[in-house]
């Protein structure tokens, strides 16, 4: 049988060569925080997220922090009960990584989002984003729902992919206590 140039990328990076991708990291985290990429890193995972190479898409490296996501604690003197220095979000990075690349760019709207790599201190994503005022995007009959109204600010309301999961509404089923919502389980 013979297996088309997606299947070798998708198996390609299941072990990805260390020595190349140490060498982009390290000029990953000498750069911005968003970066805007001519064409997707992992061809395979973009097309199969939606990505199409015309004009209106546009790809993202975004960079977000690792760790546990510390709070200062006040050292005055009060009872030490809800004073912890850690807390622990609900959310994941790769959504954390979607709404801030929907926060800096406005007139885009995220459609969708894969990890490229992490290290010790970052997680490095690709988000897709899509150009709604585009008449390319207007006139494609697959895309062109995120141009309507309804689908403003996706990665923000928790309407992505990511953002889905982490909410909890993969799972239908009536013992899921984050259906409909977290506080409403």
């Amino acid at each position: 049988m013979v297996k088309g140039l997606y299947h070798y990328i998708k198996e390609a990076w299941k072990k990805p060569d260390a020595k190349t991708l140490r060498e982009r990291m390290v000029e990953w985290r000498a750069s911005e925080v968003f970066t805007k990429v001519d064409k997707p890193l992992r061809l395979d995972k973009a097309r199969a997220l939606g990505y199409k190479d015309k004009k209106g898409f546009v790809i993202i490296r975004v960079r977000v922090m690792r760790g546990g996501h510390k709070r200062p604690r006040p050292n005055k003197g009060r009872k030490g009960k809800r004073m912890h220095t850690r807390k622990t979000l609900k959310m994941s990075y790769k959504w954390i990584a979607e709404q801030r690349a929907d926060r800096k760019y406005k007139n885009l709207e995220v459609l969708n989002s894969y990890q490229i790599g992490k290290d010790g201190m970052h997680y490095f994503y690709e988000v897709i984003m899509v150009d709604p005022s585009v008449p390319e995007i207007k006139n494609d009959k697959t895309i062109h729902w995120i141009c309507k109204s309804v689908n403003k600010n996706r990665a923000i309301r928790g309407i992505t992919s990511a953002g889905k999961k982490s909410r909890g509404l993969r799972n239908r089923s009536p013992t899921n206590q984050s259906m409909p919502s977290v506080r409403a389980g």
